[in-house]
């Protein structure tokens, strides 16, 4: 594994691939990395936070359906214009909306607090522990050739990309395949992670104002868990 590199050196070298423009001049990546902090289990004010945001779904429930929700059906043109099929392989903000209603996951403090972010705000927002972590990231559509470790009935396996999906990777191969569909489970924040990159991920209509607000809740919810913590965050959008 490659060096372990500063926040704004990670920050300053992330990138976002041109194909990845080409497929959707309107996306913007909103790239956190947060330090020191403390690690943990779901608590009650990751519950908290978790019920407001099922509270929060069965209001917009209640006015429209989930497809219809403005981001998630950017999202879903997004997933068919780069060939898969939004009823199969859901981005993470639909899964995490359908889930809602019935009960979002508990996972750990620091997961539970990001996946309620990203559901309130309707937001795709994912975390990566930068201990795990090889060097900085870059989203690039998939030859196919790139490799993915997960499970399978409980078991790892080491499946390879669908040539044009869109893949977030790092040195070592890919964390997050079909942009924000699927993590993977090398890096995955656990109870014991404390150097975090947060992943943002934003198509119009979502605007600048409602990545930066859903950003700026993140990081006020985190410093409240510390004062040692240390923030710092980039944009990545098509005129980087």
């Amino acid at each position: 594994m490659a060096a372990r590199l500063t926040a704004q050196q990670l920050l300053e070298a992330a990138s976002v691939s041109p194909e990845i423009f080409a497929l959707r001049p309107d996306y913007r990546a909103l790239l956190m990395v947060v330090e020191g902090l403390p690690s943990g289990p779901s608590d009650a004010s990751s519950e908290a936070m978790l019920r407001e945001a099922e509270n929060h779904v069965k209001e917009l429930l209640s006015n429209s359906d989930v497809t219809n929700f403005p981001h998630i059906a950017a999202w879903r043109d997004t997933y068919k214009a780069f060939g898969a099929k939004p009823n199969k392989t859901r981005n993470s903000l639909e899964a995490l909306t359908r889930r809602a209603e019935s009960g979002l996951p508990r996972v750990n403090r620091l997961t539970d607090i990001y996946n309620a972010i990203s559901v309130k705000h309707q937001i795709p927002l994912g975390g990566e522990d930068l201990d795990k972590y090889d060097g900085s990231p870059f989203l690039v559509r998939a030859t196919g050739k790139e490799h993915f470790q997960t499970f399978s009935s409980g078991e790892s396996v080491v499946e390879s990309a669908v040539p044009g999906e869109p893949v977030w990777c790092d040195a070592t191969g890919i964390t997050c395949r079909r942009w924000n569909w699927r993590q993977g489970p090398r890096t995955a924040l656990t109870n014991t992670t404390s150097r975090v990159l947060f992943i943002l991920d934003a198509l119009e209509p979502c605007s600048d104002e409602d990545l930066t607000r859903a950003a700026n809740e993140l990081s006020s919810v985190l410093q409240r868990l510390s004062s040692e913590i240390q923030i710092s965050r980039r944009i990545v959008d098509a005129s980087s």
